[in-house]
């Protein structure tokens, strides 16, 4: 019989067992407290980074091409300018050049043109139909104070008119003619 009297407690103990796992299983768990005072003084660096960090952009903005520009701003800014020097790197001197608005010679018609006089008397004036660089353009070309004796179509077949290739088909034009250049 003595047999069965512990028996009675190890059942005792199961029970009991029981109770504090139970007990455990409905505790709340706590975190454990750090005592390391490093570690307790330093914030949080992801909250931190987060709140100061200022937010990416998408993508720079790009400024305008020239292209883009309003035409009296290209072509008074950025076009006369561009070929003035370009006519004078050459050695050819420039004694005019200017837009204006008016009749076209020989053919008529309002338009913009680029009037520009060079030097023994030569002239030539680059006619825009409408108020836009990618309009139609004609090329009208003088020599010796006399009415325009050459009148062509410029750049028809240029999908994307810019601001060099402008300059440097009028530069191809002129030097076509002797005017500018070694020939």
């Amino acid at each position: 019989m003595e047999n069965q009297e512990p028996t009675k407690k190890i059942n005792s103990t199961s029970e009991e067992t029981k109770a504090n796992l139970d007990s455990l299983n409905k505790a709340e768990v706590v975190p454990p407290v750090m005592n390391d005072s490093n570690l307790i003084d330093k914030p949080d660096k992801s909250t931190d980074e987060k709140a100061v960090s200022p937010p990416s952009p998408k993508k720079p903005i790009k400024p305008p091409k020239l292209e883009d520009k309003p035409f009296d701003d290209f072509i008074s800014n950025h076009f006369i300018p561009g070929l003035k020097t370009s006519i004078e790197k050459k050695g050819i001197l420039v004694k005019d050049i200017k837009l204006v608005e008016g009749k076209r010679p020989v053919v008529g018609g309002n338009c913009w043109m680029v009037y520009c006089e060079i030097s023994e008397q030569r002239r030539f004036w680059l006619c825009f139909n409408k108020e836009l660089i990618t309009s139609d353009k004609t090329i009208l070309l003088a020599e010796s104070n006399s009415d325009p004796s050459i009148v062509e179509s410029f750049l028809i077949d240029e999908k994307k008119t810019t601001l060099p290739l402008l300059i440097s088909r009028v530069l191809q034009r002129l030097n076509g003619q002797k005017w500018v250049g070694t020939n």
